[in-house]
């Protein structure tokens, strides 16, 4: 079966984080994506309305990504139309934190035409997931 426009987007997501190529991470998403890691306000977002564009997204990349060690353990996708949703666990390890975190939630992604990554978003607890649950 032929992979979707999505799947492939998250491919190039996933590879673009572990070899730590931002140039890469940033050109996979559309000029006008937005980014909302997590969904919500958080320390991450304080105003909850994610990170509009390729230069929000670079500073996202410049104080999350880039600095960390992030590995994806991804239990089930579902890849529909344009979109697609992983179930599982993004675990990151900062340098200014007490160790690795692990982020359990859905995480969906969803492409244009072109298939850059036009949203992408994380559902998961950010109290829960910084206090180790």
């Amino acid at each position: 079966m032929a992979r979707t426009a999505a799947e492939l987007a998250f491919e190039r997501h996933v590879a673009a984080i572990h070899s730590g190529n931002r140039e890469a991470f940033l050109s996979n998403f559309a000029e006008d994506a937005i980014v909302e890691d997590p969904v919500g306000p958080s320390p991450l977002d304080p105003s909850g309305q994610g990170h509009h564009g390729r230069t929000a997204i670079a500073a996202f990349w410049d104080k999350v990504i880039g600095p960390g060690a992030v590995r994806f353990e991804i239990d089930r996708a579902y890849a529909c139309g344009n979109e697609i949703a992983n179930v599982g666990t993004i675990y990151n390890e900062l340098p200014d934190t007490v160790g690795e975190i692990a982020a359990h939630g859905v995480f969906v992604y969803r492409v244009n035409l072109e298939g850059k990554l036009v949203s992408l978003k994380a559902y998961w607890d950010y109290e829960t997931t910084m206090s180790g649950g």
